[in-house]
């Protein structure tokens, strides 16, 4: 079970570097694909087989899908992109450098804060539970992540709408 996690892991890892690091967004995108995947395995041997389903079917499927259609309909093509400025580009590096710095000052300085826990008795692996909490719970913001999306694919095509020139 070790070596499946470090299998995993390992290929959690290297396909999310080769997402960023992939020259064509097309590659990068399947990149991202298999890094769900594996996240997804790392779910299911943690025994968590409603979050391995949800995984798959709303990240692997849906928002990778929505990337796809929206990295094919802005047609990135490096021969329209404009070379950026070297002062802009150290800008990021330097930019890049400080929130990894916070991040990495962050996690050194997080302790943990739970001691001990306290066993409920209430399955949230359970369906019907989960949906209860979504559903109840946390009503506006579900709606407000479903709005987001939808608002991100219309201005997607929006973007990627090309304008006709009449002569």
């Amino acid at each position: 079970m070790l070596t499946l996690f470090y299998i995993l892991s390992a290929i959690t890892l290297g396909t999310a570097f080769l997402t960023i690091l992939s020259k064509n967004p097309i590659h990068s995108a399947i990149y991202l694909v298999l890094c769900f995947f594996s996240i997804a395995g790392h779910y299911l041997m943690f025994n968590a087989q409603f979050l391995f389903i949800v995984h798959i079917i709303v990240y692997s499927g849906a928002i990778m899908i929505l990337m796809l259609f929206t990295i094919m309909l802005m047609n990135l093509n490096k021969a329209d992109e404009k070379n950026k400025p070297i002062l802009s580009r150290i800008a990021a590096v330097v930019a890049f450098c400080l929130v990894a710095l916070v991040l990495l000052a962050t996690f050194i300085k997080s302790q943990p804060v739970i001691n001990e826990y306290k066993v409920s008795g209430q399955d949230f692996q359970s369906i019907k539970v989960l949906g209860q909490v979504l559903l109840n719970n946390y009503m506006v913001p579900f709606e407000f992540a479903s709005v987001l999306l939808l608002v991100s694919m219309i201005g997607a095509v929006l973007l990627s709408k090309k304008e006709h020139i009449n002569n």
